[in-house]
């Protein structure tokens, strides 16, 4: 049953041969790797102002310049990924920059930083989806965080059917949201040049603001930067463009920075000339809407556009979350589960594990946006700050065709990377806290798991004078116990392989029966069938059959080996004919697995018994 609604949700498996044609062209990798960098500007500019307006309405101006001083970060870091793009072509973006030219540990921090950062991405995207919906549909405010949830699951669904299915889906939402922010900073600029918007400003572009501090201004330039996250996730997606793939990475990426940047700055300036302020209930950008469109149909498709905008958003995690910890679980830094591709070609191990921890934040952060963005914005600075110094290294290292134009780039976007990490944490630290116990955590994860595999390695590779490659042991016999639960044919058929494979069989039941003569009962009827077969029942005085069946074994055990024999433990099951009929009997052989394959000395089988109905 679950296969077919597997299949009904992800489709059929494609054959690894069909991995050609899950590439993306430049049309659909910008639907697919840029919907989060665009739909930022659907709180960039609000989280600007939502600082300013704690000084006052007149403080708004500054919005202009934190705005214009975020377009030159956003050049500088534009132009760093297209260097990464073409230096770094097998993808991993910052967390294969800063390992290569920093070393192990700061590559680390970039790529936790970035694994954390992501799940962030789709809490954020989804909580704003839900906003915009809530903003247009009140009714449905106090069931944010349920939206929430079945949105991320929904996206998770679509990415585990495969890269090419959802960046076809994706088009419509993004090139829907592209056409209606074009059209209204186009409409809202020709409202203003003829006079159908009044200016509402209140204070005029370098007008001086009482009470404004350089803190509050980079308070606010720390907020708005949250616009350029999502940026550096097409360096991380570059293996799966279309050949040329360095090529058409680094064009894909100009043209969504080039959107970006004329969406984030018009918006921006119709809320300073329109003298939006921020309010609980309403966005920024649905008061621009409603100002520029009114509340007719034009309004409600913006709305559209940017819930499904913010919602999709979240598929820009979704698409490099999983190549970066392939990337991280090659370097042996995390499971190995996550290098295995699923029936649809994806990475569905790290898709699902993305979904569940975006799932864990939404609940933790109760759905609120603004709660997330700091810490968002942190996981996102920390690795541009790594990667654009680290590129600063590489071109020292290797220099090139116009080595110090590029490494000035390098150095302009990673002085502004590093001071925007720094007044973070010193202006916004009851946000970002977290980050500090997060990362040290996630760091330990990593050389636990790292350290693990080197042990393994260590335990299991052959050398020339390994001795463990020529039988320098045999065993004189063989010990086989049955473990019992009564007398069926699946005991009769383990009973009888056991003999055809031991030299000396027991049979072990535990009972935790209160009727004595219930378990003699059995004991004798046991003795009957199989008079050869020496038979051992124990009691078990609190229902427990793991803890007894592990002792009786290990006293075997020691007894056989003392007689250099092996010792085997048989468990048999009968295997039900329907895979959902499973849940309907108990796991008592799982269990009893789990807890024998502790025992170095014990070798430990299964019997199936394959039922026919």
């Amino acid at each position: 049953m679950w296969r077919y609604i597997k299949r009904l949700l992800i489709g059929k498996p494609l054959k690894t041969t069909d991995e050609g044609g899950q590439s993306l062209t430049k049309f659909k990798a910008l639907a697919l790797l840029s919907s989060d960098a665009l739909s930022s500007v659907a709180y960039g500019t609000e989280q600007i102002t939502t600082i300013l307006i704690t000084l006052s309405a007149a403080a708004m101006m500054y919005q202009i310049w934190v705005a214009a001083l975020v377009l030159v970060l956003l050049t500088a870091i534009t132009l760093s990924y297209q260097q990464i793009i073409h230096a770094y072509p097998s993808g991993g973006g910052a967390y294969v920059v800063a390992s290569t030219n920093w070393g192990q540990s700061a590559g680390l921090v970039a790529g936790g930083s970035l694994l954390v950062d992501y799940m962030l991405t789709v809490a954020v995207s989804t909580t704003s989806a839900t906003e915009a919906i809530t903003s247009a549909i009140p009714g449905l405010y106090k069931h944010q965080v349920l939206i929430s949830c079945l949105i991320v699951i929904g996206i998770m669904l679509l990415n585990l059917r495969g890269m090419r299915e959802s960046a076809s889906f994706l088009t419509l939402p993004v090139y829907l949201f592209i056409l209606m922010i074009l059209g209204m900073v186009g409409y809202g600029i020709y409202q203003i040049a003829t006079g159908n918007i009044q200016y509402h400003a209140a204070a005029n572009v370098g007008s001086p603001v009482a009470g404004m501090t350089l803190i509050l201004f980079f308070r606010a330039f720390s907020s708005g930067s949250s616009s350029l996250t999502g940026v550096e996730a097409i360096s991380n997606a570059v293996p799966n463009f279309k050949n040329p793939k360095s090529k058409n990475a680094s064009h894909t990426l100009a043209i969504m920075a080039t959107i970006l940047a004329f969406f984030f700055g018009g918006i921006t300036f119709l809320s300073f000339y329109m003298g939006i302020a921020p309010n609980g209930h309403e966005t920024v950008l649905s008061q621009i809407g409603e100002g520029i469109f009114g509340h007719g149909l034009l309004y409600y498709l913006l709305q559209l556009s940017t819930a499904m905008i913010l919602a999709v958003a979240a598929n820009t995690g979704f698409s490099a979350f999983p190549i970066l910890a392939y990337n991280l679980a090659k370097d042996k830094f995390l499971p190995h589960a996550y290098l295995d591709k699923g029936d649809r070609l994806g990475y569905s191990n790290g898709i699902i594990s993305l979904a569940l921890g975006a799932i864990v934040l939404i609940q933790i952060f109760n759905g609120k946006t603004n709660s997330l963005i700091p810490l968002y914005a942190v996981g996102v600075f920390v690795p541009f700050t790594l990667s654009q110094s680290g590129m600063i290294i590489h071109w020292k290292r290797n220099r090139g065709k116009a080595w110090p134009f590029k490494m000035t780039i390098n150095f302009v976007g990673a002085v502004i990377s590093l001071a925007l990490v720094v007044f973070l944490f010193l202006l916004r630290f009851g946000n970002v806290w977290p980050y500090l116990i997060v990362m040290p955590l996630v760091l330990m994860l990593f050389y636990k798991i790292k350290s693990h595999y080197i042990k393994v390695a260590k335990q299991l590779r052959v050398s020339e004078d390994d001795t463990e490659l020529t039988p320098v042991h045999h065993f004189d016999g063989s010990t086989v116990i049955v473990l019992v639960g009564g007398v069926t044919k699946v005991t009769a058929r383990a009973i009888s392989y056991a003999q055809s494979i031991g030299d000396y069989v027991i049979a072990m039941h535990v009972s935790f029966d209160s009727d004595p003569e219930k378990e003699h009962k059995i004991s004798e009827q046991f003795r009957k069938e199989f008079p050869d077969v020496r038979f051992v029942d124990i009691h078990s005085s609190y229902r427990s059959i793991t803890q007894p069946a592990l002792r009786f074994c290990d006293v075997i055990a020691k007894r056989a080996a003392d007689r250099n024999y092996s010792t085997t433990v048989l468990v048999p099951q009968f295997v039900p004919h329907h895979r959902w009929e499973h849940v309907l009997h108990n796991q008592t052989s799982l269990r009893l697995r789990a807890i024998l394959n502790s025992r170095q000395n014990i070798i430990v089988s299964t019997y199936n018994y394959h039922l026919r109905e």
